[in-house]
């Protein structure tokens, strides 16, 4: 397939604010029993949602290259009954308004108790609007990753490993950032929140080296005498039959060499994986803010690689035919 750059950075950026806000809210979760000691509500969470936000926004602001009409946006999500793009633009707002009432009850100190812990400790309303959110942003990486593993017919998608490899990249690359956020904010939790990162990190690694290995193992279905209707065991394409691109070649091949898709392929194991993982590990004992910095740029930049890569590998069925340039 075509990799659509509008595509990659809302996929990319959208997972990284729901990532961070998972974050900023695990360690409200911690904190309220007594894991974690407690942080300045205004800088941490507030400041965290708001950079959240920002994130998302970016993303929701990316997605509008790819319309054709931007202006019948709306209208995407009238079909929620049986799309799962139609879904992720219903969940993609709703998110975002739960993430920013989070924010804002931080940053305002509107926070009524609503109940107490055994030990006392009060349960308020941001935990409860935080555990809403939670939920939605759940949905949100089940949503984008479905957009893509219900098209059956891209076999390289077709598959549980993208969603979970949605969830996994969007919560390591936020961790990431949350560790750096926290770095300038909150020294404390540097540990945590890395540790956190490493971990995501490196089970994003196992997921995405279990997609490569399924996909590196399919077979075409469909052949030159199955796509013609000749059963005749040698068949050479030697033309497409027209001599100028179409909307078929265009959207539906990359058109890059193999050389630079395996290229792209290593540079975001490297990009996405290995360099943040080193940078994390050294940052665990440092709390080193320009390390932790480092590891989210070099993380979102080979996200960036690893989401065209993504794109790149689906084979589209119809390029059988269209395999030939003269």
């Amino acid at each position: 397939m075509h990799p659509a750059f509008s595509v990659i950075f809302l996929t990319t950026l959208i997972g990284v604010g729901q990532g961070l806000f998972l974050a900023l809210f695990t360690v409200q979760a911690y904190a309220l029993f007594g894991v974690l000691p407690p942080v300045d509500a205004t800088t941490f969470y507030a400041h965290g949602s708001l950079v959240a936000l920002a994130f998302l926004g970016a993303g929701l602001v990316a997605s509008f290259f790819h319309l054709g009409r931007p202006e019948r946006a709306w209208r995407s999500a009238s079909q929620w009954r049986t799309s799962w793009l139609a879904r992720e633009v219903i969940a993609l707002p709703a998110f975002g308004v739960l993430l920013a009432a989070y924010g804002l009850a931080h940053l305002t100190g509107m926070k009524p108790t609503l109940a107490l812990l055994p030990s006392g400790q009060p349960v308020d309303a941001t935990v409860a609007l935080g555990t809403i959110a939670t939920l939605l942003a759940f949905a949100l990486f089940v949503c984008t990753g479905m957009v893509y593993a219900c098209l059956r017919f891209l076999r390289e998608w077709a598959s549980p490993l993208t969603v979970l490899n949605y969830i996994l990249l969007g919560g390591a690359s936020g961790f990431t950032l949350a560790s750096a956020f926290a770095a300038s904010q909150q020294p404390q939790l540097v540990p945590f929140l890395a540790g956190w990162a490493l971990a995501l990190t490196l089970a994003a690694f196992v997921g995405h080296a279990a997609a490569l290995e399924r996909n590196r193992r399919l077979r075409p279905v469909s052949t030159l005498q199955s796509a013609i209707g000749i059963k005749h065991p040698v068949i050479a394409q030697k033309s497409r039959g027209f001599t100028g691109g179409s909307f078929n070649t265009r959207e539906f091949f990359h058109a890059r060499p193999r050389a630079f898709v395996r290229t792209v392929k290593w540079l975001a194991i490297a990009g996405v994986f290995v360099v943040p993982a080193l940078l994390l590990a050294a940052a665990l004992s440092t709390a080193s803010a320009l390390l932790l910095a480092a590891a989210f740029a070099v993380q979102y930049l080979g996200l960036i690689a690893e989401r065209w890569f993504f794109f790149a590998q689906a084979n589209h069925p119809q390029n059988v035919y269209y395999q030939a340039l003269a």
